[in-house]
């Protein structure tokens, strides 16, 4: 049996204080290049060396008192090094870069509890703080940067004025600034300080209060004892409700529609979970390029707090387009068009359109084909519910089945926390299937309810956390008269290891059952198939079934599928993988573990930001006649 190779490939197309402790740096998408073609190159890196007229290279030695965290943390402030392979923009520029260094890596030793280091940086032998922007330096230059930390640094005491009382409501509590590192005999890193800041300002906004604001921060290091006395002064200011959403922004959008999908009413007590969810909601109406909820500058006399909600549209429409390619199934070629807002309240419109196993020669008769449309309305009487309908008519040929069919579902999605989503709805379908039983035509109408709860770290490459899904569906079918139930439910975990969870071991479970008259009553759609890349690898897609003995393999009642994949970071891009899956159809009673499909394989993974890149190898365990000798699977994100 020859090998199943599946790739796909998807394009769419549309754009010295405590305070010196801390630094933010905001980092662009990183250019690339590929076959001589950059990507994503900031045209300000495309200038730089332009504006480097008189390039000044130069040499770095580095040397330090301390090793460890403090070392690192040192190394990694230090421009000169992060440079070194880029020359400076003439000798002034290598100066200024190293009177830059002096304060980062101070506020680095300041991070790691060390107040009393002490850093040099000469250059060709002269303290970089006492050279005149205009000197002039051999190229290349010699920089020698050393650093001593000095003692250690514990709090000796830490006080906050003003902090906020004890709540019983779960949802408003917040870690207590002592069990975070600002407790006495702590270590006195200077991010612990800001953090505890932070944790007052919580704790206090969470209670209704916005405005809380620090008053004064004193921080005194003592020399003599290496110990660091600090006290910090709140002031939590006025309990504050929402007050009015002024809108601006909007070119198709409606405005009072945006306010309102923020869920947040007037009078509402102040809560900042509440603004962190009003900020899911617009981002999940998927027409802003960005949306930004911001505060007014003061509480009004009647204790309202006015919002300003600023946004930006994305264009009206996008479109895009995919190819697949497998060994067994052919070519495929897939295209989809999108409406953003059509009626000022962020409906969607998408059409798709699927022509698939193109092989040599060419056969229409083989081909696959699907067009369908989904329309969503968001905002469906609450914030958090969507209206979804959809239609569709496909032909498409499995490798045990046929099917010829049209349909469609009406539906209300609502997500009723971050992590916890409910669906259900109504569905109709006219089909046709050719397959063991012959020629049988279906008219079904149906009704479903689903429940997903998603407790993963990141959808894509998951860590840790759990997934749980469930849905069940009855319907009737008119042209035999039998009704029927559908049961699916499936579960997932996830569990790392090492540092930046460097092993993460996953697990799945899946399980399946359908009550109904016989199995040629049943339209194959409904019954149970497994095998392919989400489900049991090493497979075909749908191979899978209930086999009558003689070769004939249909679809079966009960279904359960099982995976558990190992994975490991080889880089901080490139990580490698085993698995083993298993898999079992049955016509009449639930499968048991001991009759299971299995298959296993490994992989490779290539970290994009997005989420991995994903190429399995499997082979199947236990194959029989028809199955391939191996297959492979590419794709985006885990297998699960």
């Amino acid at each position: 049996m020859r090998p199943l190779l599946s790739v796909r490939l998807v394009t769419s197309i549309g754009a010295l204080s405590i305070a010196a402790a801390l630094a933010v740096t905001t980092v662009p998408a990183a250019a690339f290049e590929l076959f001589g073609v950059k990507f994503f190159e900031d045209e300000a890196d495309r200038d730089a060396e332009a504006v480097i007229a008189d390039p000044q290279p130069y040499s770095v030695t580095f040397s330090a008192s301390e090793g460890g965290a403090a070392e690192n943390a040192v190394r990694n402030a230090s421009s000169l090094l992060a440079d070194q392979e880029r020359p400076a923009s003439g000798a002034a520029g290598l100066i200024a870069k190293a009177r830059g260094d002096y304060r980062r890596m101070l506020a680095a030793l300041y991070g790691e509890g060390y107040y009393g280091g002490a850093i040099s940086i000469r250059i060709n032998g002269v303290e970089a703080a006492n050279l005149a922007p205009d000197t002039r330096l051999p190229k290349p230059a010699d920089v020698v940067i050393s650093v001593s930390a000095g003692p250690l640094f514990r709090f000796s005491d830490v006080v906050i004025q003003n902090q906020a009382p004890p709540t019983s409501d779960p949802d408003d509590q917040v870690d207590l600034p002592a069990v975070r590192g600002f407790g006495i005999g702590e270590v006195a890193r200077s991010p612990v300080i800001l953090r505890a800041e932070q944790l007052a300002l919580d704790a206090w906004r969470q209670q209704g209060y916005a405005k809380a604001d620090i008053v004064s921060r004193d921080v005194v290091a003592d020399h003599a004892t290496n110990t660091v006395a600090a006290t910090i002064v709140v002031n939590p200011g006025r309990l504050a409700a929402f007050g009015p959403i002024a809108v601006s922004g909007t070119e198709r959008m409606n405005p009072a529609f945006v306010a309102q999908q923020t869920g947040l009413a007037v009078g509402q007590e102040y809560d900042p979970d509440d603004i962190q969810r009003a900020q899911r909601r617009l981002d999940r109406l998927e027409v802003f390029r960005a949306a930004r909820l911001e505060a007014a500058e003061s509480i009004g006399s009647d204790g309202l707090l006015p919002y300003n909600l600023i946004v930006d549209e994305l264009p009206g429409r996008r479109y895009g387009f995919g190819a697949s390619y497998s060994t067994v199934d052919g070519l495929g070629l897939e295209a989809f068009h999108l409406w953003r807002n059509l009626f000022g309240q962020a409906e969607r419109l998408r059409l798709d359109a699927r022509i698939a196993s193109i092989a040599y020669p060419v056969d229409t008769a083989q081909f696959d084909y699907f067009v369908g449309g989904t329309f969503t309305k968001p905002g469906f009487y609450h914030p958090d519910v969507d209206l979804v309908a959809t239609v569709s008519a496909e032909r498409t040929i499995y490798p045990t089945y046929t099917e010829t069919s049209a349909g469609g579902r009406l539906g209300l999605t609502w997500f009723y926390t971050d992590d916890l989503t409910f669906e259900g709805g109504v569905g109709a379908k006219r089909s046709r299937f050719d397959d063991v039983f012959g020629t049988r035509d279906f008219a079904t109408a149906s009704a479903y309810a689903g429940v997903i709860f998603d407790g993963r770290d990141n959808a894509l490459d998951a860590t840790e956390g759990f997934y749980v899904a469930g849905n069940v569906e009855p319907y009737y079918d008119f042209i035999y008269g039998k009704p029927g139930l559908q049961v699916v439910a499936e579960g997932r975990t996830y569990f790392g290891f090492g540092e930046d969870d460097a092993f993460v071991l996953a697990g799945r479970l899946k399980g399946g059952a359908l009550l109904g008259p016989s199995l040629e009553e049943i339209s194959p759609d409904k019954l149970f198939f497994a095998g392919g890349g989400g489900s049991v690898r090493g497979y075909g897609y749908k191979s899978i079934g209930v086999d009558n003995g003689n070769g004939v393999v249909t679809g079966g009642r009960y279904l359960l599928e099982a995976s558990i994949e190992a994975r490991a970071k080889v880089t901080e891009d490139i990580g490698v993988v085993g698995f083993v899956d298993g898999g079992y159809v049955a016509a009449d009673v639930f499968p048991g573990l001991e009759d299971l499909r299995l298959g296993a394989g490994i992989g490779v993974r290539y970290n994009t930001g997005l989420g991995p890149l994903r190429l399995d190898v499997a082979i199947p365990l236990n194959k029989k006649p028809g199955d391939p000798d191996y297959a492979i699977y590419a794709g985006i994100g885990q297998a699960f």
